[in-house]
């Protein structure tokens, strides 16, 4: 990505002002809303993985939008409990609908991290993601509903954070495949690239997907 790209800015929120940042397309493929960790631990749309998640999607063509939760960065209001964040993320992706119309029957592809899984899985009961990417899911902390089968969720082997007998426990139910990476802790320390690369071959599968059944 290159600075030009990135646009910085405030829109109306459900709280507030909700701080977004978004890489742009001049013809975008899609539209990839990333949702980052858990606040009260010092998540924020700048977190390392959310940056790189928001890369790899853009490397494809997609509008890639991030946003602030309420009351972090400068968008306003106050933690939530995870109920508020879900709206503000419909709301973020509604926005980015309606600036980017030739995007909105595009695949719609919705990617967290920890905490941010949690809200992108809420928020796939409402929408309908052709691309699903949950990072670290947080099933114990944040009660997690069933996702699409072909949502890609990767777990650190070591995870310190949400123990990967967690996410097993959540996926076991759905008969949703997890790929673990071996000696991985739950910050990713050091496996960013690995992590762009294994994302990488998911979208670029689900976009095979895509023109296949076009």
């Amino acid at each position: 990505m290159t600075p030009k790209t990135l646009d910085r800015h405030i829109i109306d929120g459900p709280a507030g002002a909700l701080e977004i940042a978004v890489n742009t397309q001049d013809d975008p493929r899609g539209i990839a809303l990333i949702a980052h960790p858990n606040p009260l631990e010092g998540g924020t749309l700048d977190n390392k993985i959310v940056y790189t998640l928001a890369k790899t999607f853009f490397s494809f063509g997609f509008v890639a939008v991030r946003f602030n939760y309420r009351g972090v960065g400068a968008s306003e209001g106050r933690w939530d409990d995870g109920v508020g964040e879900i709206d503000d993320a419909a709301r973020t992706l509604e926005y980015a609908r309606a600036r980017f119309p030739q995007a909105r029957t595009s695949p719609l592809a919705l990617a967290g991290f920890s905490f941010g899984t949690y809200v992108q899985a809420q928020l796939a009961q409402r929408e309908t993601p052709h691309i699903m990417v949950l990072i670290a899911p947080t099933p114990k902390r944040f009660a997690l509903p069933q996702v699409p089968a072909h949502t890609l969720t990767i777990h650190g082997e070591h995870d310190e954070v949400i123990p990967l007998a967690d996410a097993l426990d959540w996926a076991r139910p759905q008969h949703l495949p997890i790929l673990v990476i071996p000696d991985c802790g739950h910050f990713f320390h050091r496996r960013l690239i690995q992590l762009n690369y294994l994302v990488s071959q998911h979208i670029a599968a689900r976009l095979s997907v895509s023109s296949a059944n076009s």
